[in-house]
């Protein structure tokens, strides 16, 4: 389905660019009290990077949910109307940890087995393309998938070379 994209802004901030940039939703305390009253209907949520202590008292809300913005995935940004570009087009953060797992969530509840089987692919096909020229040939060691909070489960790496 389609990516919802939330935007918190200052009161006075001019909403049509980011509208016309493809956000679902822009808002500031109006949005404030509607993710406060559990009301999360996007699946991401971007502000400019002076805002996110303004969220501070949905952080609770947000944070478990992964929607919390920050820098470091992107979410949190100066340039909002190329990261609501980027994130509608399919835009994707992922992480090594320092023991070189990736973590990445390549899909929702609502995605069919063809979607997710083609986002694995394309995650697979972008660390390929990424892996270092003096790296092993068995690069990706294991794979295990889990919802979240779900118990993990392993994926034969031969089904999915």
């Amino acid at each position: 389905g389609e990516i919802k994209v939330a935007v918190f802004v200052p009161e006075d901030e001019d909403q049509i660019p980011l509208l016309t940039a493809g956000a679902n939703l822009v808002g500031s305390d109006d949005l404030l009290q509607m993710i406060a009253t559990g009301n999360l209907d996007f699946d991401i949520l971007l502000c400019e990077t002076n805002m996110v202590s303004r969220l501070a008292p949905v952080n609770k809300i947000l944070g478990p949910k992964g929607l919390m913005p920050s820098k470091a995935n992107g979410t949190s940004t100066d340039d909002l109307t190329t990261a609501i570009k980027e994130f509608k087009l399919g835009k994707v953060e992922c992480r090594s940890d320092k023991n070189g797992i990736v973590h990445i969530a390549f899909g929702n509840m609502d995605f069919t087995n063809n979607q997710l089987s083609q986002n694995l692919q394309a995650i697979k096909d972008t660390i390929d393309r990424h892996r270092p020229s003096g790296a092993s040939n068995k690069y990706i060691k294991s794979l295990t998938i889990s919802s979240t909070q779900g118990p993990g489960i392993k994926i034969n790496l031969s089904d999915f070379n």
